[in-house]
């Protein structure tokens, strides 16, 4: 029996196993497993590793999306990660061509997919609070918000969390440095049941040049004390 005698079900449940780049290279070999591949009851989840991923034409967005999950560690894209004040004008020209392809992404995820349930963002230094606050307001389905080591993200996501997180159940902003300790009782008096998480936040350094003003006040405030 060869596979394309199998009905559309058992075709879909036999790529639901294969990641994004199987599945295209499938759907090449016939146009029966093509049309398998653009069913978008294929595309529920979808977990990206890098940026670059995000610019393949290996997966489908659409209204079936319900998790989604853009993750790189740190040292794939460290500079991107570090302060705007630290890097040069060919780093800054490296990131802007990163925040850009992020930004298009996450665009697209919210004009498509307004039935997500979750998404999940971890080192990606690139996502802005406006990225977050389009998806707050177009994915009113969405429950859970999980933040990690996003760099750009500070309390103006907080607040679109309360106000357009209207079905938000889980927020996590670990290792957001510039989400502030005010930022997040607020979420917390205006959110009372939204499960709140923000591991190292609020105690980091912000993603700021700090002044060197203040740092010689600082040290003559010492040198009196002493």
């Amino acid at each position: 029996m060869h596979i394309t005698q199998l009905n559309r079900d058992c075709l879909l449940h036999l790529f639901s196993f294969l990641d994004k780049n199987s599945r295209k290279n499938l759907a090449k070999t016939c146009h029966k497993l093509l049309e398998v591949f653009q069913d978008p009851l294929l595309w529920s989840l979808l977990n990206f590793h890098s940026p670059m991923e995000l610019k393949k034409d290996n997966f489908l967005l659409g209204p079936a999306l319900k998790h989604l999950s853009i993750c790189w560690y740190s040292e794939r894209v460290k500079v991107c990660n570090t302060e705007d004040w630290m890097k040069n004008s060919f780093q800054k020209d490296f990131c802007k061509r990163h925040e850009d392809t992020v930004s298009d992404f996450l665009l697209d995820v919210c004009n498509r997919c307004p039935n997500l349930l979750s998404l999940t963002l971890s080192g990606c230094g690139h996502v802005t609070d406006d990225c977050i606050l389009q998806l707050l307001k177009n994915c009113s389905n969405l429950k859970s918000l999980k933040l990690e080591n996003c760099v750009r993200i500070t309390d103006h996501t907080l607040k679109a969390v309360t106000l357009h997180g209207v079905s938000l159940q889980t927020l996590h902003v670990d290792f957001c440095r510039n989400v502030t300790q005010a930022g997040l009782e607020r979420v917390r008096e205006k959110c009372p049941s939204v499960m709140l998480r923000a591991e190292r936040s609020a105690n980091m350094i912000p993603d700021s040049k700090p002044e060197k003003k203040v740092i010689l006040k600082k040290a003559s405030r010492r040198l009196v004390q002493l």
